[in-house]
């Protein structure tokens, strides 16, 4: 049979159902896995308490499941000990009582996993109002079943703090995060630069209740892939950036996508480039990058200034929000980057790059230089 429009869509149809389908049964079997480790932990841990046992059992426990289950995978030694772990993580937080009163997403999985002798914890059920459930949070619990237990242990070995987990859970959960991609950005300190740029967004923003720009963007960045010789100039970080433009995207975070470099503007005749130039589907904004090698000074504002004017004039379109610049250099002062942008209404921030093979500048200050370390040596 000749294929024409509506088989070929035919097709088509069927392959999306099909897709969405397997997406749905894989969510729902992560869903279910976690479950089961989370109920299997805390059946462990409950045990050894009530009977004092050493955490050597567990060696034990593997053991006789696998003559129980030679068939069964998942089990081991290693495995247990870490469902053991998962559930003393999250047994007192906030996800405890999401889970408990989500009773009819969790399948009762409190009957299971939540030790009766425990009586604090047996008083928190208690205390869970029909209000709370009403009003759960549900990214909190979407994002905890959203992503594997695989993410979970490297979340649990590296980040100590139950809110930086969160944070990066509801990132991975989101932003369908790989677990390499995931420890990438707990390397990079994600949660820690998360908000902390020099900006001026406030005054020149109007707030979205659901996003926060500053959330975007990094007080720093660290452009470890740059092979940068000394005396290095903007282009030459220029072209490092535009050479790996995939892993600074990588280390930008959500939503980006990029345009291009030195990209051209034109006022009555006059040409101005533009460094990077990117696009945040998500901030529905153009987002202007200026690179500078040295010191952050007053006089790079105005510059970004006109160009973010230019690209709003010019470039913008129509459904698209203005523009934000971020000016990206090797040092910069607080006090001098607040003064500089506050009163300017054009969305803009300061930040700063590290190539990896530098000591960070504080160290480089109680350095010797290269001459007074030819004369130690």
């Amino acid at each position: 049979m000749e294929p024409n429009t509506n088989y070929v869509q035919l097709i088509q149809d069927i392959k999306l159902r099909i897709s969405h389908s397997r997406y749905i049964a894989a969510r729902l079997a992560n869903q279910e896995q976690l479950k089961l480790y989370l109920s299997v932990g805390g059946l462990i841990d409950r045990k050894i308490q009530e009977h004092e046992w050493g955490s050597s059992v567990i060696t034990q426990i593997a053991l006789d499941l696998k003559k129980e289950m030679p068939e069964l995978r998942g089990f081991s030694d290693r495995n247990l000990r870490k469902m053991r772990q998962f559930y003393q993580a999250y047994r007192m937080e906030e996800i405890w009582q999401l889970l408990t009163a989500k009773k009819q997403t969790i399948d009762n999985v409190s009957d299971i996993i939540w030790p009766s002798s425990t009586a604090k914890i047996r008083t928190t059920e208690n205390a869970i109002s029909q209000s709370v459930v009403n009003n759960l949070d549900e990214w909190v619990l979407s994002s905890f079943m959203g992503i594997t237990f695989t993410h979970h242990v490297l979340l649990l070995n590296k980040c100590q703090v139950y809110e930086e987990r969160l944070f990066y859970m509801r990132r991975a959960a989101t932003e369908f995060w790989s677990v390499d991609t995931l420890e990438h950005f707990i390397k990079e300190n994600l949660f820690g630069q998360s908000g902390k740029l020099n900006h001026n967004f406030d005054m020149s923003i109007q707030q979205d209740e659901s996003l926060n720009a500053s959330d975007f963007f990094k007080d720093q960045y660290l452009l470890d892939f740059l092979q940068l010789q000394e005396g290095h100039n903007e282009s030459e970080i220029e072209k490092g950036i535009v050479s790996n433009i995939t892993e600074f995207i990588l280390k930008m975070g959500k939503g980006f996508s990029f345009i291009g470099n030195q990209f051209r503007l034109e006022v009555e005749g006059h040409e101005f480039s533009i460094d990077l130039l990117f696009y945040n589907r998500i901030l529905r904004r153009l987002v202007a990058f200026e690179i500078k090698k040295d010191r952050f000074k007053p006089e790079y504002t105005g510059q970004l200034h006109f160009y973010l004017n230019v690209l709003d004039d010019k470039i913008k379109l129509p459904d698209e929000l203005p523009s934000i610049g971020i000016i990206l250099c090797k040092e910069k002062q607080d006090a001098i980057v607040q003064y500089s942008i506050r009163k300017m209404h054009t969305p803009m921030g300061v930040a700063t790059f590290m190539n990896s093979s530098e000591p960070p500048a504080e160290i480089q200050q109680v350095l010797p230089d290269s001459d007074q370390l030819r004369r130690l040596i």
